[in-house]
């Protein structure tokens, strides 16, 4: 073997040196990192097109079978350029495709079609290699491999069924990962990862799903995250026919209209969808921004139906299925809707949870009605109010007045406002307006200093709660160093102004 290829330098150099050129490409597209994936491209593609330069003025062939049936040293190196030519157009064809993958940038979605091309360039490369350079019958050897083939599809046909299943998914490309879908059988969750067998769903209970992808396929699937990540949520509210159906679909709407997790680009919808005399059942239509908050827009409004129904008098329906006396239907002449009174209102708001029974009662019996018209600015950004607000009927917006009117966000029945000016003497952090037909019970500032000057106690709690309100918003964590510092500064902002 020395001898050959000893001889084979000598007699021919041209080959040995087309060989060297072929090593020294394969070395160097080795050498550079694969995050550079077009300097590796461009670096294989000038050896390729040097490699198929040097072989016509060798009068070397890739493609053609040698007739040659001795081995000889010449014999070598020409099988072993040819080997090294096809091995370089090889590895060129999977650069094209791993850099079209690139500017697809989708490389991920498409990996299971890159596998396949890159699995199909490297056979047609070992056939190619058998068929032009050792001269194996390639079409006799396939059709021998036709029956090994047959016992393997047989002995893995779910594999194969999942990988095809695979590739169906993946060129029809109904989802992309990140999307999030529902499957038929009620799963769902975010698609973050697709392979060859299986694809992976995030829930959200933040369990990964493995589903194989001959199951995904056979089911039907719908991708809530296209064409936008926008999800539209249908709820239905039964009530009782005490009022005109008209009046209640305005109450509804009403209701969506004070809901603040709700997309307001797209209107919400009030259908109505049934009506006989146990209830009158509505449909409320609304989308969010995204899927994740569906359970928070749900129970917001759920919440705010409840309370504008209780704010308008409106009456649950009992439930469909439950069984009772026709005399027990509630009907608009025979109902007695509850009334909201202001000691309803004051036991719902937060800052007079410390309150006594007796001393929420002094406050109820010294409010007073206020009431505002459609689009009327109850109090300016900056302004300071001397009394609490607590919204009976209606909705109001907040606007921040930065040179166009940012909304903020909506009050609704039981809400409430004006605690900062009334409490630590502070302007309002955002204007104030009727976005409906607004009624409110106003609590002034005189009715409300003998409770602070009797119970020092109370003024520490409602100054937590301001300062808490202030900085995050309702919430529940525990206070930081800077809102212990915010609660000290009110505290005195509360004594101050009470005691002067």
């Amino acid at each position: 073997m020395l001898h050959l290829l000893s001889t084979a330098i000598a007699s021919a150099s041209p080959l040995v040196y087309i060989d060297l050129v072929g090593i020294l490409g394969m070395a160097v597209w080795r050498a550079i990192p694969k995050s550079l994936a077009n300097l590796r491209l461009v670096v294989q593609i000038v050896f390729f097109i040097a490699l198929s330069a040097m072989l016509p003025g060798q009068n070397v062939i890739p493609y053609v079978l040698e007739n040659s049936s001795t081995v000889s040293s010449g014999a070598i190196l020409i099988g072993s350029v040819k080997a090294i030519w096809w091995v370089h157009l090889a590895w060129a064809l999977i650069g094209f495709v791993r850099i079209y993958l690139v500017f697809e940038q989708t490389p991920r979605e498409a990996r299971l079609l890159q596998d396949i091309v890159v699995g199909a360039v490297y056979l047609g490369l070992t056939l190619s290699i058998a068929a032009f350079v050792f001269g194996v019958p390639v079409g006799t050897l396939i059709a021998t491999s036709g029956v090994f083939a047959i016992i393997l599809g047989l002995a893995l046909q779910n594999t194969l069924s999942d990988a095809f299943s695979g590739i169906a998914l993946n060129l029809g490309r109904p989802y992309v990962l990140g999307d999030w879908i529902v499957l038929s059988d009620g799963t769902e969750g975010r698609v973050v990862e697709s392979n060859w067998r299986s694809t992976h769903l995030l829930t959200g209970m933040h369990n990964v799903v493995v589903l194989p992808n001959s199951l995904l396929a056979k089911l039907g699937l719908t991708n809530v995250s296209s064409p936008d990540e926008t999800h539209g949520i249908i709820l239905t509210v039964r009530l009782a026919p005490t009022r005109m159906p008209a009046v209640i679909l305005e109450v509804m709407r009403t209701a969506l209209t004070s809901c603040n997790t709700i997309l307001k680009q797209t209107p919400p919808v009030v259908a109505l969808k049934s009506l006989n005399a146990e209830a009158l059942e509505i449909e409320l239509i609304f989308q969010v921004a995204h899927v994740a908050e569906r359970v928070q827009a749900r129970n917001e409004v759920l919440d705010l139906v409840y309370r504008h129904c209780k704010s308008a008098g409106l009456l649950l329906a009992k439930p469909a299925s439950s069984i009772f006396a026709v005399t027990d239907l509630q009907s608009e002449e025979a109902a007695r809707p509850p009334q909201v009174t202001p000691i309803d209102l004051i036991n719902a708001v937060p800052i007079f949870t410390t309150l006594t029974d007796e001393e929420r009662e002094v406050l109820a019996a010294t409010t007073t009605v206020r009431s505002y018209r459609k689009d009327e600015a109850i109090v300016r950004q900056g302004e300071m109010m001397s009394s609490l607000m607590i919204i009976r009927a209606g909705v109001v917006v907040m606007l921040r007045e930065n040179g166009a009117n940012e909304e903020v966000g909506r009050l609704a029945p039981g809400d409430f406002f004006g605690e900062t000016g009334l409490l630590a003497g502070m302007g309002e952090a955002s204007t104030l307006q009727a976005l409906t037909h607004v009624v409110v019970y106003e609590i002034n500032q005189q009715s409300f200093a003998p409770l602070l000057l009797d119970r020092p106690a109370l003024t520490e709690d409602l100054a937590f709660i301001l300062s808490r309100r202030a900085a995050s918003g309702i919430n529940d964590k525990a206070p930081d160093e800077r809102q212990e510092r915010s609660v000290m500064a009110l505290l005195k902002s509360i004594r101050t102004i009470f005691r002067g």
